[in-house]
C-alpha cells in the first residue's frame, strides 16, 4: 500500500474533492511547512483545479507535474481524448505520480469525477485506486440522496479493493444544522457501509481563504485520514 499518498475522490463531479483537497493543503502549508507536501489532480478536463493549486500554493510544480494530462473538453477522458485523436495513457500519469511521491513528504491526489467515473475505455477511477493501492477518502455531499450514494460508492470501493480509510461530509451549499443530521445522519452512514465518517466541511463561499480552510481542516480526523504524524 502507497503510504505517503491519500487519495482524495468523491461520489460525483462537484462533491468537493477540491474543497477537501485544498483544506488539507492550507493545513499543511500552515502548520507543515518543514515538510514538503505535493499535489495531483491525476488527469483533468477542461479548465480549473490544475490551475487553481499552481497559482495558490507554493509546490514548485510545473502544471505537467500536477497532471500528467490534460484535455481541453471538459468530458470524461476518454471521451475528451478521442476528440483530439488522443489515448488515455495512464504510463504517463504512473511515472509522474512515481516520481512526485519520491520527491515529496506527503502527496495529496485529487480524483477525477467521481469513483465511478471512467479514465479510459475500460477502467474507472475506482479501478485506478484499487490497482494502485492508493489509501483514499470519500466525499460524499450533503444533500439528499447522500445516503445512497454513500451505500452505493463504498460497495464499489470494496468491490474494486480499496483502502477506504473513510467519508468526509461537504456541505456543497449552506446547510442548517437539522438539515445535515437529516440528510447525512453520520450513525447511520457507519452502520450501512460499516466505513467511518472523519468529519463535516461545513461550506465555503471563498475558497481563497486559507487560514479558514486550514482551521476547518483542524477539525476533521487528520490522524486517520492522513496516516501521518503532523
Amino acid at each position: 500500500m502507497t503510504k505517503n499518498a491519500l487519495l482524495i475522490t468523491g461520489t460525483d463531479t462537484n462533491a468537493g474533492k477540491t474543497v477537501l483537497t485544498t483544506a488539507l493543503a492550507a493545513y499543511w502549508q500552515k502548520y507543515c511547512s518543514h515538510r514538503s507536501l505535493g499535489i495531483m489532480k491525476l488527469m483533468q478536463s477542461g479548465e480549473g483545479d490544475r490551475e487553481w493549486y499552481h497559482n495558490t500554493f507554493s509546490l514548485e510544480q510545473s502544471l505537467e507535474e500536477i497532471t500528467p494530462l490534460y484535455f481541453k473538453a471538459p468530458l470524461a477522458p476518454p471521451v475528451a481524448a478521442a476528440k483530439e485523436n488522443r489515448t488515455v495513457d495512464l504510463a504517463i500519469v504512473w511515472q509522474a505520480f512515481t516520481a512526485l511521491q519520491q520527491r515529496r513528504e506527503f502527496l495529496l491526489v485529487e480524483a477525477l469525477g467521481g469513483l465511478g467515473t471512467p479514465v479510459t475505455d475500460e477502467l474507472t477511477v475506482a479501478d485506478l485506486a484499487g490497482d494502485w493501492r492508493l489509501p483514499t477518502v470519500l466525499v460524499v455531499p450533503v444533500r439528499l440522496g447522500a445516503i445512497a450514494q454513500a451505500v452505493a460508492n463504498v460497495a464499489l470501493a470494496k468491490l474494486s479493493h480499496i483502502h477506504l480509510k473513510g467519508i468526509i461530509l461537504n456541505c456543497v451549499q449552506p446547510r442548517t444544522e437539522e438539515e445535515i443530521a437529516d440528510w447525512t445522519p453520520v450513525d447511520l452512514i457507519q452502520s450501512l457501509t460499516n466505513i467511518p465518517v472523519l468529519g463535516c466541511l461545513p461550506y465555503v463561499d471563498n475558497l481563497a481563504d486559507l487560514d479558514k480552510l486550514a482551521q476547518l481542516a483542524s477539525d476533521l480526523d487528520l490522524e486517520k485520514i492522513m496516516n501521518y504524524e503532523l
